[in-house]
């Protein structure tokens, strides 16, 4: 019968009264949560995604892998066998030796280790880990040589340098060369061939990083190179100095055999393999020149554009009617 408490079911399994809540989850969750991320700041998003790509590619390769940039006061790492064993060879300068521990040796890592030792430097044992971390995981083959930051010079001093020189003044400029080994082997040519100094670019240009360091075989000690923030100002400060401006253009207005200025103070310019000269720097400059060569090849490397030059330079200046 109705509220017989012995019906099976009738009796209450629960006090009444209060029960375990939800602790107002259900009435955030009923909230608002506030204006909608802009689509570059909502994580996973494609307009997210393609706002990072373009911030790193506006960082440096060298400040992507860890490895300090060229306008840093830091010093670099030179990395693999090879490489290490050939600027130490050069003596080029440096700091110290990293050996990664348990390094299997060969001739190329007992002989770096043997001209570090007898140069003073400090050889340091570390952790591959530590290496990877140094080097910025590039390929290091368990070795490398720390270098200080390259010394550039001013172009004033540069030109006083010029202007009080016994020889016949040849400057070598470089437009638009980002490869840092074809830097270090315009400076190892313009060394050879008796020139007075090296100017770059500070922007769009190699700088005398530990890969220019070791292409020069160490001759980057060797002579001043200035480094300018803007190279057709930078040229017409040159011409104003009394040099003559020459540069390196398929399209020339001559060619290399009739070099014109080559017995006077002369700056050559170098451009880039891909697009030559700028616009502004060849207006800029007194006459263009063209290298001949055989219809099998279109173009020469900057560096070796750049040697050859050089090399005709001081052959005419060697002749007896320029003495």
């Amino acid at each position: 019968m109705a509220g017989n408490s012995s019906r099976k079911g009738a009796v209450r399994k629960q006090k009444k009264g209060p029960s375990v809540g939800t602790g107002g989850k259900r009435a955030r969750g009923l909230s608002g949560k506030g204006p909608t991320p802009k689509a570059t700041e909502r994580k996973g998003h494609p307009a997210a995604r393609r706002a990072a790509s373009a911030e790193r590619r506006s960082e440096s390769p060298q400040r992507r892998k860890g490895v300090p940039g060229r306008n840093s006061d830091a010093p670099e790492l030179l990395v693999g066998r090879n490489p290490v064993a050939e600027a130490l060879r050069a003596e080029i300068p440096a700091n110290a030796l990293y050996v990664a521990v348990g390094l299997s040796a060969d001739e190329r890592v007992t002989e770096a280790i043997k001209l570090a030792a007898d140069r003073g430097l400090p050889i340091l044992e570390i952790s591959r880990a530590e290496l990877d971390r140094r080097t910025g995981a590039i390929l290091h083959q368990g070795i490398a040589l720390q270098v200080p930051a390259f010394q550039y010079d001013e172009l004033p001093d540069l030109l006083e340098l010029v202007r009080t020189s016994t020889t016949i003044p040849l400057l070598i400029a470089l437009d638009g060369v980002t490869d840092p080994r074809n830097l270090g082997a315009v400076i190892r040519s313009a060394v050879a061939f008796g020139a007075q100094g090296v100017i770059i670019p500070t922007r769009r240009s190699a700088g005398v990083t530990a890969t220019a360091w070791r292409t020069s075989a160490g001759t980057a000690a060797r002579i001043p190179v200035a480094q300018v923030n803007n190279l057709v100002r930078a040229l017409r400060d040159c011409q104003k100095a009394g040099l003559s401006v020459a540069g390196l253009d398929a399209d020339g207005d001559t060619t290399l055999d009739e070099l014109p200025f080559a017995a006077d103070p002369l700056v050559i310019v170098v451009g880039s393999e891909g697009r030559g000269l700028s616009r502004l720097v060849g207006e800029t400059c007194d006459v263009t020149v063209s290298i001949p060569m055989s219809g099998r090849a279109e173009s020469l490397n900057a560096s070796v554009a750049a040697a050859v030059t050089m090399a005709e330079v001081a052959r005419i200046r060697r002749l007896p009617e320029s003495a």
